[in-house]
């Protein structure tokens, strides 16, 4: 059967849609993994009270207080080897690499995304929030990266406020730490 050339260019668009799909859905899929295996951590890490033991209207924060903090494992996407520690406390979450990876600052898609949409966008809507008054200046997400040469030694970030932000950062940090450590062999 022979296709004029419109349809095989909608055959191959339709392809490279399905494709992209396909691929979103593995994406999701593996966040939606790295939830739960973040989840699981701070369940392990937490005591359970009875429900009855709670007090009416008391807030549950699953930030931790000041002096406290939590380490959450970034785990490569496919194999599940850690490849970087998330430090977490109330203010700021320090991702630091194991020492076994290397992470270069320029390799993709560090800079294009992690740091330019991920972080920037969320510095976007806080400088947004400033102008409309509702968060101080000094409360603005802040990212600071330290470096050997080229090499990450860690990211600090500051000021995340709300625990689905440092959810969003560790997903987005697993995904583009595994993506680097693909790149760089290539």
């Amino acid at each position: 059967m022979d296709y004029s050339e419109d349809q095989i260019r909608d055959i191959l668009e339709l392809k490279e849609w399905l494709t992209d799909e396909v691929e979103k859905r593995r994406n999701e899929i593996e966040k939606l993994k790295n939830n739960l295996a973040i989840l699981d951590s701070v369940l392990k890490q937490s005591s359970f009270s009875k429900a009855s033991s709670l007090k009416p209207n008391q807030e549950r924060a699953s930030i931790p207080a000041d002096r406290e903090s939590s380490v959450i494992p970034i785990k490569r996407t496919g194999n599940n080897a850690v490849i970087a520690n998330a430090h977490i406390t109330a203010n700021e979450v320090v991702i630091v690499p194991s020492d076994d990876v290397k992470l270069d600052i320029e390799t993709q898609p560090f800079k294009s995304f992690f740091l330019g949409r991920i972080i920037a966008g969320m510095e976007s809507k806080d400088n947004l929030d400033v102008q409309n008054g509702k968060i101080d200046p000094d409360s603005v997400i802040n990212c600071i990266i330290s470096k050997d040469g080229n090499m990450i030694r860690e990211i600090l970030i500051r000021n995340y406020r709300e625990r689905e932000r440092v959810n969003e950062i560790i997903n987005t940090a697993a995904w583009s730490f595994s993506r680097m450590i693909e790149n760089s062999k290539k």
